[in-house]
């Protein structure tokens, strides 16, 4: 009773931003995401006569909220699989957590593979991905791979993520690493008290189709730019919440300025920015070197990503 898997953080490109309910996890309208590879989590649980549930990521042991949130996946597995044994989990991220680059997506989405490919579950990914959601919403696309929708539902049966197109559709992205505690919960939990965010749930239907349609038509540049008018629309309902969130630091403006500079001088390259100071900068898979130059003249590190799968079985545990 014993398994390991590995999951890619995503991209938003047309975010979720508030839940409906926050237990279920279930958001208020549908959103779409790409897998950022290389960067993966890697997640081992193993059930068995443990005196009780122990859970580590990056080598630290976790307890209250974070363990809570953990138990919302395990639990709903056990209960599932008719089991009741304790479990030990050990979850590494190979890249920088809580700084924007979508660690609680790959995380939960490697989890809820392991658990149940562990406890011998059929890993469909339909069902994966609903249990994923329950640690964090966007786990959810992280368990389909590639472009993927997750449909916000009305239910815990039907609210879940499938995948729209997968690696062959190549996306150059460059991650402009602004390190900044990222509050996303609180940020979710903000959003329906700005007063423009009624005027983005109205927007949503329209920007959700234009993204599905450049997604299967293969257009890269229009997903760009759809990714970059999103990241405004929803920072704009975090700024303006009741907490007046703001994410952004002095380099994530620099990044944004810089990236509007390569367009004028004719660089394919658009912005986005998820619950946090990080910025992806996407472009087409032949300009990325170009455009990674261009960010780290400003003085900021970066990580060049493509395009990853969904969550899968792998054999080499951490324990």
């Amino acid at each position: 009773m014993k398994a390991t898997a590995i999951a890619h953080p995503i991209q938003g490109l047309v975010k979720y931003h508030g839940l409906v309910d926050e237990r279920l996890r279930l958001p208020f309208h549908d959103s779409i995401s790409v897998c950022t590879a290389p960067l993966a989590t890697k997640t081992t649980i193993e059930f068995g006569d443990f005196p009780e549930d122990v859970a580590g990521i990056n080598g630290r042991r976790v307890s209250g909220h974070e363990l809570e949130r953990i138990l919302s996946v395990v639990d709903f597995v056990r209960v599932k699989a008719k089991v009741r044994a304790n479990f030990r989990m050990e979850s590494v991220n190979d890249f920088p957590t809580n700084v924007g680059l979508g660690a609680s997506a790959s995380g939960f989405a490697a989890l809820a593979w392991a658990a149940c490919a562990a406890l011998g579950l059929p890993l469909a990914t339909k069902e994966v991905s609903r249990i994923a959601r329950r640690g964090a919403g966007s786990a959810s696309r992280a368990v389909a791979g590639g472009f993927a929708r997750w449909r916000s539902g009305v239910s815990d049966e039907d609210s879940y993520a499938y995948q729209l197109r997968g690696e062959d559709l190549r996306m150059g992205i460059v991650v402009a690493l602004v390190s900044a505690y990222k509050e996303t919960e609180s940020a979710h939990r903000d959003a329906p008290s700005s007063p423009f965010f009624q005027a983005r749930l109205a927007e949503m239907p329209k920007m959700l189709a234009e993204m599905e349609i450049a997604i299967r038509d293969g257009d890269v540049g229009r997903i760009a730019m759809l990714a970059e008018r999103d990241t405004m629309l929803l920072h704009g309902i975090t700024m303006t919440g009741t907490s007046e969130m703001m994410l952004w630091r002095p380099e994530t403006v620099k990044v944004i300025l810089a990236v509007k500079r390569m367009r004028e001088e004719g660089v394919p390259a658009f912005y986005s920015i998820d619950t946090g100071a990080t910025v992806y900068v996407n472009t087409f898979p032949e300009r990325v070197e170009e455009v990674e130059a261009k960010i780290r003249a400003l003085g900021v590190e970066t990580i060049r990503c493509a395009v990853g799968g969904g969550a899968r079985t792998v054999s080499e545990h951490l324990f």
